[in-house]
């Protein structure tokens, strides 16, 4: 009985996790297999952040309990929803054998022996523990790029968000322990990295008193072999003048930034608690458009309680004033435990999903205009795979499994992890072809 799947389900950071798991186990002598209908061990990394992810991770556990009835033994559910919802879980849902928080994932290993054993195991409470140091990953992306997790945790206390409760407060890695994990990364293959956290921007502050990350940045691209650097979630209220030069003359750092803003109206961020102004905002983005060649993503969210139509309409002027080239919008999700949680009015879900639909058809538009302005240019294309006779893969403009593809003709046989430069021939709303 050696066979173990697992499902990784939310964020990147999640991921990680998950890839940490497998080597743990893969260590042990335990065999990873990718079919779940051949797994006699099933783990379920789930996500708690907003109400469509719970309902994801509850309907996964349900599905997979299913699997019990043939080959399955052991179901266990670790992550954020079992930080969540720890005693529940095991309550509710008996076809689960073990639930496991977000700071205790490192006891996988125990926590198999122990429900081998017959018994019902769980582990919750200790999201503030940053124990995973030194723990080998065997990655689940492909072997070109990789995300490399800087820090765990969250200190911004929005009123909108549980993570604080679910992972602790903001806790930086060691330099030299990143800078570590990265060499080891890249001797493997990997071409681009992609740095997460919660909050990237934040990083080194608890352990320097300082903010870190341009000086990080620094350090990682003195390691020959990777070729792009890519940054997500970087918070507004800690991009930095110096964070923006680093950007700006890093070669290897590509001209690419997830900055979430969540909204524009003063009087929203302020209920939201995002510890930033419309002023601070717009400050940041005009420096960084000063950046050649800058792509900007964001996130905003609609329907945030007490949200006027005066407020949004603030935010669909934002959005057509500053044109960002990547946009997500989701709808608030009332979360217990939150701030948030009994603030008034809550806005209906027709209101809130008429917002979020009039945004992203605002967006649609500016992103189709953006993609037109790049035929005739050449970019630089790291190619995934073949398709259909063409093959696809992504510019620098573009993150892995959230932005468009380019999708590449070529009477030249390429491979998956090849960079090539293509001549753009024509674009879509979100995507691109192009010539090689």
């Amino acid at each position: 009985m050696k066979n173990i799947g697992i499902i990784s389900l939310g964020c990147p950071k999640n991921s990680v996790d998950s890839e940490k798991m497998l080597a743990l186990l893969k260590e042990k002598g335990y065999n990873i297999v990718n079919d779940e209908k051949k797994a006699d061990v099933i783990i379920i990394n789930t996500c708690a952040f907003i109400e469509d992810a719970k309902k994801e991770s509850i309907e996964y556990i349900i599905q997979m309990g299913e699997l019990k009835k043939k080959r399955l033994k052991y179901l266990i559910a670790t992550g954020c929803l079992s930080e969540r919802y720890n005693k529940e879980l095991i309550k509710e849902l008996p076809e689960l054998d073990a639930v496991i928080g977000t700071g205790d994932f490192t006891q996988i290993v125990d926590v198999i022996e122990e429900v081998k054993k017959g018994k019902k195991v769980l582990k919750y409470g200790h999201p503030d523990l940053l124990n995973d140091e030194g723990i080998p990953r065997i990655l689940t992306t492909p072997p070109y790029y990789a995300y490399l997790k800087i820090a765990e945790g969250c200190s911004n206390a929005c009123s909108f968000c549980i993570i604080p409760k679910l992972r602790g407060k903001y806790k930086s890695r060691k330099m030299e322990n990143i800078i570590e994990e990265a060499q080891e990364l890249a001797r493997k293959g990997v071409k681009e990295l992609i740095i997460i956290a919660q909050d990237t921007t934040k990083y080194g502050i608890d352990l320097c008193k300082k903010l870190m990350l341009p000086q990080l940045l620094r350090e990682l691209s003195k390691i020959e072999e990777l070729k792009w650097i890519r940054l997500l979630y970087a918070y507004p209220d800690s991009v930095t003048d110096e964070l923006i030069e680093e950007i700006k003359n890093n070669e290897k750092i590509v001209k690419y930034i997830d900055i979430p803003l969540q909204h524009s109206s003063e009087s929203v961020l302020k209920r939201m608690n995002r510890g930033t102004t419309r002023r601070k905002i717009e400050e940041v983005i005009s420096k960084l458009r000063s950046i050649p060649g800058m792509v900007m993503r964001t996130t905003f969210m609609v329907g945030f309680p007490g949200e006027t139509e005066e407020e949004f309409e603030d935010l669909k002027n934002f959005i057509k004033e500053k044109r960002f080239e990547r946009v997500g919008v989701f709808t608030y999700s009332r979360e217990e435990g939150t701030k948030s949680y009994y603030m008034k009015p809550q806005i209906r879900k027709k209101v809130k999903l008429k917002r979020q639909e009039e945004l992203m058809e605002i967006q649609k538009q500016i992103s189709y205009e953006f993609n037109m302005s790049k035929i005739g240019t050449k970019l630089e294309v790291l190619i995934e795979g073949f398709e259909d006779g063409v093959y696809y893969g992504r510019s620098y403009m573009d993150a892995p499994e959230i932005d468009g593809l380019v999708y590449v003709r070529s009477d030249k046989k390429l491979f998956p992890g090849d960079f090539v430069t293509v001549t753009v021939v024509d674009a879509f709303e979100y995507d691109l072809v192009g010539e090689y």
